[in-house]
C-alpha cells in the first residue's frame, strides 16, 4: 500500500554531517528519514525556500525537458531499500501513457517539488525505517544513522527493526542539526 508523504524537513546528521530528508506521511505522524547528498539536500531546500535562480537549475532543467516532449509528472514514489539503499520511481504520463523512470529519492524529491507532483512511499518502509512525532513535539534535524540512497549509510547495519525504532524512539531533538544550503 502507498502512502502520500511529505518533505517535513531537511536535517544534518551531526555524527557526520550528512544531510537527511524526512518524509512525513499526511495523514499520521510516521517520519522516514533518508541520507541524502548535499547537491540534492541544497536543490530540495532551495525549491522549498522558494529561491529564485536566474538560470536552470539541474532539476528544473529535467522539469523543463519533461514539459517541451509533452510529459508530465504524475507522481513520485519511494518503492524500497535493498542493501541499504532506497530506490524511487518517477511516474510520468505522456500521450495518455504512464511511464515509470528508476531515480533516487533525492532527485525524485527535488523533481516533484517543482512540478507540483505528489510524493508516496510504501507503507513497508514507514513501518520499517520511521520515526514518531507526536503533536507539538519538535521535528529530529538529522539522525545518528541509517540507510542512504547509496547504500553507504553511516550506522549500524547490525541493529534489527525493534532495535532501530526503540533507539530512534530515545533521540532527543537536541541530538539533531539543521541543514542549511
Amino acid at each position: 500500500m502507498l502512502v502520500e508523504v511529505r518533505v517535513q524537513e531537511l536535517g544534518l546528521d551531526n555524527s557526520n554531517k550528512t544531510p537527511v530528508v524526512l518524509l512525513q506521511e499526511l495523514q499520521g505522524e510516521r517520519v522516514l528519514p533518508i541520507w541524502i547528498g548535499p547537491s540534492e539536500a541544497r536543490a530540495i531546500a532551495v525549491q522549498m525556500a522558494e529561491i529564485p535562480f536566474p538560470r536552470p537549475l539541474t532539476h528544473d532543467l529535467f522539469c523543463s525537458l519533461l514539459r517541451g516532449l509533452g510529459g508530465t509528472l504524475q507522481k513520485v514514489i519511494v518503492t524500497r531499500v535493498e542493501g541499504g539503499t532506497y530506490y524511487a520511481q518517477l511516474l510520468v504520463e505522456r500521450n495518455g501513457e504512464v511511464f515509470s523512470v528508476d531515480a533516487r529519492p533525492s532527485d525524485s524529491i527535488a523533481v516533484a517539488l517543482r512540478a507540483n507532483a505528489r510524493v508516496f512511499v510504501d507503507d513497508e518502509l514507514l513501518e520499517a525505517d520511521t520515526i514518531e512525532i507526536s503533536e507539538g513535539e519538535e521535528t529530529p534535524q538529522g539522525l545518528p544513522f541509517a540507510a542512504t540512497e547509496e547504500g553507504n549509510g553511516p550506522g549500524p547495519v547490525d541493529m534489527g527493526p525493534e532495535e532501530l525504532k526503540e533507539h530512534l524512539q530515545r533521540l532527543a531533538p537536541e541530538d539533531f542539526g539543521r541543514f542549511n544550503p
